[in-house]
């Protein structure tokens, strides 16, 4: 069975890119926000441990964020974090902190131009892509 696309619209494609690139030299970090796997818009989350290599979502922000779109009735289609350098593929580091919860997650890679986000299953020790599609 074919995984169901996250679709993008572009505009906000293009704000997790600036939102990247203002993190710079660190990783940045966010949600991907719509219903189902439509997303809408993007909200960024702060990054307790900027690093270049790291990135960890800030526990107290994402309460008050989660906590909003609860309210709101709008879904976490993706966890999102950026790669200054690496691929658009989920590391070691990453797999880890997905733990035991199969979750979507998108990678945007600043490693290349131009830049790249793809999306994942992640959970349980496994990496599974997962179709996504930009949209005009």
């Amino acid at each position: 069975m074919t995984a169901v696309a996250v679709r993008v619209p572009r505009a906000v494609v293009d704000e997790v890119v600036a939102h990247a690139r203002a993190a710079l030299p660190n990783e940045a970090c966010g949600y991907l926000v719509g219903l189902d796997d439509r997303v809408t818009r993007f909200v960024p989350v702060v990054n307790a441990e900027p690093s270049p290599y790291f990135y960890r979502m800030d526990p107290a922000d994402q309460l008050r964020i989660e906590q909003e779109l609860a309210a709101a009735g709008e879904d976490v289609v993706a966890a999102y974090h950026s790669h200054t350098r690496s691929p658009a593929f989920p590391s070691r580091t990453d797999l880890d902190l997905a733990g035991p919860f199969d979750g979507t997650y998108a990678i945007l890679s600043l490693g290349s131009d131009p830049p790249v986000l793809k999306a994942f299953t992640m959970g349980r020790g496994r990496i599974t892509p997962r179709p996504l599609v930009v949209e005009d």
